[in-house]
């Protein structure tokens, strides 16, 4: 037997959920790694390794509900139930109008932002109700908290925040939280590629922030952590924002009689 906990990371291949598998690895967890994502899902899998960490890839399209409880089956048998779940698995769109989106695509997003976070918060969440312990973390977005013209993606974002705060009073008699982090623009591989392929202003980006620096995986994977500490143990049912300052400033700088500095 063993102390050591287990992270399950869906989204596990890149960007903030790779960024959560190796915090969690480098501070003794083992990690399982579920995304959609073959190549990467093994690298970072392999990554860990190198950094003598304990890590294991596992294909899994989040979105298939018969297919995320048989990989959970096998990471409870390969590598013990799960103490930790984040999702991150998400697809990311480009605005578009409601009138005139693509529904195939709004369909498809559905099913793997919000409907992959609940299968997986069902499957993993049963394995921790039945050892009474455990943390959740579902990754929102400044979507969560305001409107923006992504017709999909935005309503998604709003529902997995009212999905956290529905779970941490149902698991909270079981000795299980469940949070959720809501970043701004993350400088991810992602994020970086839209923007020079031009489908991101860099300029209105962070003219709409407080700080003058956006965050990073890092910064949002530690808040992860965070949360899923003991630091955190009375703390249940939040969002919390990793934005820079975005939700104070979106609607200050809108002040139709100025703002006191160039802000």
């Amino acid at each position: 037997m063993t102390d050591r906990r287990t992270a399950v990371i869906t989204g596990g291949a890149s960007g903030i959920g790779r960024a959560c598998a190796i915090r969690f690895a480098k501070e003794g967890c083992a990690v399982a790694i579920l995304d959609a994502d073959k190549s990467k899902g093994a690298e970072t899998a392999r990554h860990i390794v190198r950094g003598s960490g304990t890590a294991r890839y596992y294909p899994c399209d989040v979105a298939n509900r018969v297919e995320m409880q048989q990989v959970a089956a096998t990471v409870q048998r390969e590598m013990g139930p799960a103490d930790i779940l984040v999702t991150s698995a998400a697809l990311i769109p480009n605005a578009e109008s409601i009138l005139d989106m693509d529904m195939d695509r709004h369909d498809r997003m559905w099913q793997v932002n919000y409907h992959g976070t609940l299968h997986a918060c069902m499957v993993f969440g049963r394995q921790m109700r039945e050892r009474g312990q455990g943390a959740i973390v579902t990754v929102g977005s400044i979507n969560s908290i305001l409107p923006l013209p992504l017709p999909a993606y935005n309503p998604g974002k709003a529902a997995i925040q009212r999905l956290t705060q529905l779970l941490a009073v149902e698991l909270g008699r079981h000795g299980i939280r469940v949070n959720s982090v809501a970043p701004t623009y993350v400088l991810t591989e992602g994020l970086l590629a839209k923007i020079e392929a031009g489908q991101r202003d860099p300029a209105k980006i962070m003219g709409a922030h407080a700080l003058d620096a956006l965050p990073d995986a890092d910064d949002i994977a530690q808040a992860v952590a965070f949360l899923c500490s003991e630091s955190a143990s009375k703390i249940t049912g939040v969002l919390l924002p990793v934005d820079s300052g975005w939700a104070a400033a979106v609607s200050y700088k809108t002040y139709a009689g100025g703002v006191p500095w160039d802000a």
